[in-house]
């Protein structure tokens, strides 16, 4: 072993102390789930919350701490996972077990509980998630995008005791396991062709070499893979089944994990093929342009078709995927001082993330506080009168839904710009076109929502409004967020271009200077 040896491994080990905390806090939750005291078995629940307090201290105060080998992306989406998986963990804890029932007095039976369990793996795929977006070579993406994801599978299976949540999670798995076969035999190929896993090592030689065509079959055998990741065509099929099989809380969570993480191994891997500083073959180009349009258009029409609130938000879950995409075939600009910041794709992308996380939280969680016979509310119909039955959470919902729809002056509305705005400065106005012609179909089946919440009469025997106060704190916290994010929106696109300029300095890729707003990078569509 060499000196420098320890060194590196202590400089690596101190990027990964937010995933350290999750990783150990997930292991104690699992212990303590299985105690025969009630009390122990509900610390689960602060244990989770205070681990994720401090993985989000952790990596936010990371550049005071003077660890500089993180990336500023990975800081940024490390700090984003924390903060929304924080929120989202009120959303599960009032999950019902069997075990943790007040008026349970029988003798305590370690395998008719999954409170500790479920909190570990909750833990566990967030943890996959930052490791995901810190990861600097192919076998540490692989690894992490599977812990983010294999968690999922038992989730959505444990969720609730129905045959449908059995039958979802199984599609979940199989699919899962088609996706991940795919995109590591693309790793295997863009190894092939560079030589090499390390992604700054990759990136020098397609830089010097170009991208030959093991190089670009490997491209687009990993994009198709991590489609899967972030339920874009052609990767889709399981998306309403999984939704509408797991619990509310278990389909938000799925709806933000595997979406960031996904995302976050897709900028790596084209920054690994030597973006931007490389001249991306046309097949890549129009393969993205592609999936983002299908997506964009599949998913708003079949949500157009659904009676299930529930799969209406998966197949838009699927269309906000598409228009997120676009900013991916903007790829990266260095912005110059005073220049617009709507211009960068992968700065764009960073907001819309946390954006959807925030605005997408609020209708699960309303829908979640609603019962029906012991079972969860999920078509219009049980949203019918929302407004005169608890009107703070029709609002909730309202205002989470119009951002989702783009509705102006809300975050989801900037959100767009911000991505429409990329595409088109790249030169693909077109894509920026259609991207808005699908968000119009979509306003649809947003206003529907509204419609059936505020003017529809409730039905003879509508949904009981559940005493739930730790999820309607998450809607309610959930539309602050959304109000929040709108009035902020400049500071956060301006963070988000800060963590894409550092990055693409820190990896010595050859940015685009972008010089005044009124000469525009066109370098990719050149």
């Amino acid at each position: 072993m060499t000196p420098e040896g320890p060194t590196e491994m202590a400089l690596k080990l101190q990027t990964l102390w937010p995933e350290i905390v999750l990783m150990l806090a997930a292991f104690t939750t699992m212990i303590m789930g299985i105690s025969g005291s009630q009390f122990v078995r509900r610390a689960t629940f602060y244990i989770s919350g205070g681990a994720l307090i401090l993985a989000t201290l952790l990596a936010a105060l990371s550049p005071a701490m003077g660890i500089v080998q993180l990336s500023p992306i990975a800081l940024y989406i490390k700090i984003a996972v924390g903060v929304i998986g924080l929120i989202l963990l009120f959303v599960v804890v009032e999950m019902h077990d069997e075990q943790t029932d007040p008026n349970r007095d029988d003798k305590f039976d370690p395998s008719d509980t999954s409170r500790g369990e479920f909190y570990g793996f909750f833990l566990l795929s967030l943890a996959g998630a930052m490791l995901c977006a810190g990861a600097d070579n192919l076998v540490w993406l692989f690894l992490s995008l599977e812990l983010t994801s294999l968690p999922l599978y038992v989730m959505v299976v444990t969720s609730r005791q129905s045959p449908k949540a059995s039958e979802a999670g199984v599609k979940y798995f199989f699919l899962g396991a088609f996706a991940t076969a795919i995109f590591l035999y693309g790793f295997a190929m863009l190894y092939g062709a560079a030589g090499t896993t390390d992604f700054a090592a990759m990136q020098t030689v397609f830089v010097e070499e170009g991208l030959n065509t093991f190089a670009i079959v490997g491209l687009v055998f990993s994009i198709i893979g991590l489609c899967f990741k972030v339920a874009a065509f052609p990767m889709h099929f399981y998306l309403a089944d999984v939704y509408q099989g797991a619990s509310l809380p278990v389909t938000n969570f799925v709806a933000f994990t595997p979406k960031i993480a996904g995302f976050a191994a897709l900028i790596l891997i084209m920054d690994a093929a030597g973006w931007p500083g490389v001249e991306y073959a046309p097949s890549v180009i129009y393969l993205l342009a592609g999936i983002a349009v299908i997506t964009m258009f599949t998913g708003n029409i079949l949500a157009l078709l659904q009676t299930s609130v529930k799969r209406v938000l998966a197949y838009s879950w699927m269309a906000h995927s598409g228009y997120m995409i676009l900013g991916l075939i903007a790829g990266p600009v260095l912005i110059a001082e005073g220049a617009w910041p709507a211009r960068d794709g992968i700065a764009a992308i960073l907001f819309y993330l946390v954006a959807y996380g925030a605005m997408n939280l609020g209708p699960f969680a309303v829908l979640g506080l609603l019962k029906r016979q012991g079972e969860e509310a999920e078509t219009f119909d049980d949203l019918k009168g929302l407004a005169g039955r608890r009107p703070a959470m029709a609002a909730v919902m309202a205002i989470c839904v119009l951002s989702l729809a783009g509705i102006p002056p809300l975050v989801g509305f900037w959100g767009k710009v911000f991505l429409f705005g990329a595409a088109i400065s790249a030169g693909f106005a077109w894509l920026a076109v259609l991207a808005l012609i699908a968000s119009v179909i979509g306003a649809f089946y947003y206003l529907r929502i509204i419609k059936v919440c505020y003017l529809d009469a409730p039905t003879d025997s509508p949904p009981e409004m559940a005493h739930l106060p730790w999820r309607a704190s998450a809607a309610a916290t959930s539309a602050i967020a959304v109000v929040a994010l709108s009035l902020l929106a400049a500071p956060l696109i301006s963070a988000s271009q800060n963590a894409v300029t550092g990055f693409l300095t820190a990896e010595r890729a050859a940015p685009v200077q972008a010089e005044s707003l009124e000469e525009p990078s066109t370098a990719h569509a050149e």
